[in-house]
């Protein structure tokens, strides 16, 4: 279905029905809350699960190994989000996409579900890998179609969606990480149950909530175009299928060479990305220079983003390896501490919208935003490195150490991550305007990239060093940033 206008999409759409919004935003917002219950649950125990050794239940791998996974299993989730955004604008559209990745999410936590070995681990994560890369970016721009370009209560319908995102982020480690402490197939198979409620509630509410939503294909393939991508998606299936049979048996493909692998592919897409739109026809004189404006922007989300993103990994490993969990009279689920974040970001997110309007024309420019949230995230390593000075490598850490660590990044990540959507949307090439947003998420790919690469450097004996070098980076970088962003603002073209 090709050449549907937004305000028909709209139109199809019951305008009332949840909380004065329209009545799909109920189906969307319970679909993404199982999902992102499913996603965060699953990735609460995830790492544990990899090394713990086998006699408690995990698959016995080496720990650097594990955290190495474990980013380059982030990148590959967000690398996968233009493979479903592509999918949806030319081939079966947005409200398929959700739909079947919801079922790939599924059977990926069934998998890891079953008490297995570390290949069907691997087939796990391939088929989550899928799955979000088709759910997560399609459910957003579902959640668009269902107003109007005009509607005043499009914003504050992202929003409600936005907390049913961190409401799901924010229970599952509670009930996954208790449940998984205890087995983690167990767990495993509650994230499992999340997402197929997710996929009940959208299946069963789609047809009366959401119209026409989600059912455009945008850029439909013509049917000889699509007899060309089908032949050339199964020339390349079959390609790497035999270049996984050689290198594998060869010793060519290991962990290790995987690892280099996703690194450069995180580095090099959007680069790639950036240099086709600069010299793109379609890109106009001003377009460019707020492209070269955007860079800097790019980078800086890089370095926030290997902060933040290792709270999954190196922190999660810090919290239980060296942190006292026996705190106040209660015993502390390790993964229960992923549930940080987003607790900040539902209690802080109002706080900060509040303070920028307050602020109003006085409020920092975007590139000093950014450096702000580099400032934030670097003093969250380099407060987690002072327990160590204090106490040494081999003593106990309070956990209130670890809660001031998570709430510090979550300071810089409400300065940069919704500042950057809003810059994103400004600094696009109107030809590249969806593409553009696609690079912003591939920000947090590179980063996970790079830590694939660092992250095994860490261990009690560095922690001081590793914690003090990559914080300290992220402050130079911040300081950087502050100083050029006059500069930076001038090539934004009139952007605020």
């Amino acid at each position: 279905m090709a050449g549907l206008d937004k305000q028909k999409i709209a139109e199809s759409v019951p305008q009332k029905g949840f909380f004065g919004h329209p009545k799909g935003l109920f189906t969307l917002f319970f679909t993404e809350f199982w999902e992102r219950f499913s996603y965060y649950g699953m990735k609460a125990i995830l790492v544990y699960y990899m090394y713990y050794e086998v006699s408690r239940g995990g698959l016995g791998m080496e720990e650097s190994t594990a955290l190495a996974i474990m980013s380059i299993y982030g990148s590959l989730v967000y690398m996968s989000g233009i493979i479903g955004g592509w999918l949806a604008d030319r081939i079966f559209g947005a409200s398929k996409a959700v739909f079947y990745g919801g079922i790939l999410i599924m059977l990926g936590h069934i998998a890891l579900a079953i008490p297995g070995s570390v290949p069907l681990f691997f087939i796990s994560m391939v088929l989550i890998v899928l799955g979000t890369g088709l759910l997560k970016p399609n459910v957003s721009s579902v959640v668009g179609e269902l107003y109007t370009e005009q509607d005043s209560r499009r914003d504050a319908g992202f929003s409600i969606f936005y907390m049913g995102i961190n409401l799901g982020a924010f229970l599952a480690p509670l009930v996954v990480g208790t449940v998984g402490d205890y087995n983690f197939h167990l767990g495993f198979g509650i994230a499992a149950v999340g997402m197929l409620l997710g996929l009940v509630i959208f299946a069963y509410t789609k047809k009366n909530n959401l119209g026409l939503a989600g059912t455009n294909v945008a850029s439909p393939l013509s049917p000889s175009e699509r007899k060309k991508v089908f032949r050339n998606i199964g020339i390349g299936a079959a390609l790497l299928a035999v270049a996984l049979a050689v290198t594998i048996p060869l010793g060519l493909l290991t962990f290790d060479s995987l690892i280099v692998i996703v690194g450069i592919l995180g580095i090099l897409i959007p680069t790639m990305y950036f240099i086709v739109m600069y010299r793109s026809p379609r890109t106009t004189s001003v377009e460019r220079s707020r492209l070269i404006a955007y860079i800097p922007l790019f980078i800086a989300a890089i370095m926030f983003w290997a902060i933040q993103e290792q709270g999954s990994t190196i922190l999660a490993n810090y919290a239980d390896k060296r942190t006292q969990l026996d705190f106040a009279g209660i015993h502390i689920k390790p993964a229960w501490f992923q549930s940080l974040n987003p607790l900040f970001i539902i209690t802080l997110a109002p706080v900060f919208a509040w303070f920028w309007v307050k602020l109003g024309k006085r409020q920092p420019s975007i590139p000093k935003k950014f450096s702000l949230g580099l400032l934030f995230a670097g003093l969250s390593f380099l407060v987690i490195l002072l327990p160590a000075y204090f106490g040494g490598e081999d003593s106990l850490v309070n956990p209130l150490w670890l809660v001031l660590s998570y709430f510090i990044v979550v300071l810089g990540e409400l300065c940069l991550s919704p500042v950057g959507l809003s810059a994103t949307t400004k600094l696009a090439p109107s030809a590249f305007s969806a593409q553009t947003m696609s690079l912003w998420f591939l920000s947090s790919a590179a980063a996970q990239a790079i830590n694939a690469q660092i992250v095994k450097f860490y261990s009690p004996a560095t922690e001081m060093v590793y914690f003090g070098v990559i914080g300290g980076a992220a402050i130079v970088l911040g300081i950087l940033l502050f100083a050029l962003s006059p500069k930076i603002q001038g090539y934004m073209k009139g952007i605020q």
